[in-house]
């Protein structure tokens, strides 16, 4: 269900909440790609609900655009809202929806697709969570400035030009304790409504993340 959030700032906006199913074990956010809070993204939601944690995904658009959902195959106009969103601001939202998974008890963890798995990192050198996940984070280099103050796993395709090796060894570098997995695929390859989708890569990871989470959340 969708609820409205108020962030340190003051600004409102919306955010998906998925209901853990059977016991509680914690809290997760997770932050979009550059496409708002799409039904795939619920999706995801629902997935990480069934496995026992409360789910909350904050519409970043809408510092921007309020309720803005990008098709798949407009993904310019999506670049241009994130790329007028600040970094900080979508960090404040973010925050918002973990205190609010917060209220319910329990630890909370912090998971980002594309955009939003840039994020994620962020999130886990900021914020006050149990753990952070990102899937083909974007715009790592801009996060190389702080150390993590959470546990941090990340996932990306061996052929995602968003991430190249070099980059990635310069972020393993600064962030020794990233643990990061590579999949023979390239970027956005857990979308399953893209055509970019790998089954086998987007079912391990979803492997490993569920692991991860076990661990950092219980």
């Amino acid at each position: 269900m969708m609820r409205q959030l108020t962030a340190a700032d003051g600004h409102t906006f919306d955010c998906w909440f998925e209901a853990a199913q059977g016991t509680r074990r914690g809290g997760l956010v997770i932050l979009q790609e550059i496409f708002g809070v799409t039904d795939q993204l619920k999706g995801v939601a629902a997935r990480y609900a069934k496995l026992g944690y409360e789910v909350a995904i904050p519409a970043l658009f809408d510092r921007k655009e309020k309720g803005a959902v990008i098709p798949f195959d407009q993904a310019t106009r999506g670049r241009d809202l994130m790329l007028a969103i600040d970094t900080d601001d979508c960090i404040a939202d973010a925050a918002a929806a973990v205190d609010a998974l917060k209220e319910n008890g329990g630890k909370v963890a912090v998971m980002g697709f594309c955009w939003g798995g840039g994020l994620a990192v962020r999130a886990a050198q900021k914020l006050d969570i149990a753990g952070g996940i990102s899937f083909y984070g974007t715009r790592l280099k801009q996060f190389l400035d702080c150390p993590l103050k959470a546990p941090m796993q990340g996932h990306f395709g061996t052929t995602d030009d968003h991430t190249p090796p070099d980059l990635l060894e310069e972020v393993k570098a600064y962030l020794p304790d990233f643990e990061m997995y590579m999949y023979e695929a390239g970027h956005a390859f857990a979308n399953d409504a893209r055509s970019s989708y790998v089954e086998e890569a987007a079912d391990l990871t979803h492997q490993r993340t569920g692991a991860f989470l076990a661990k950092v959340l219980g």
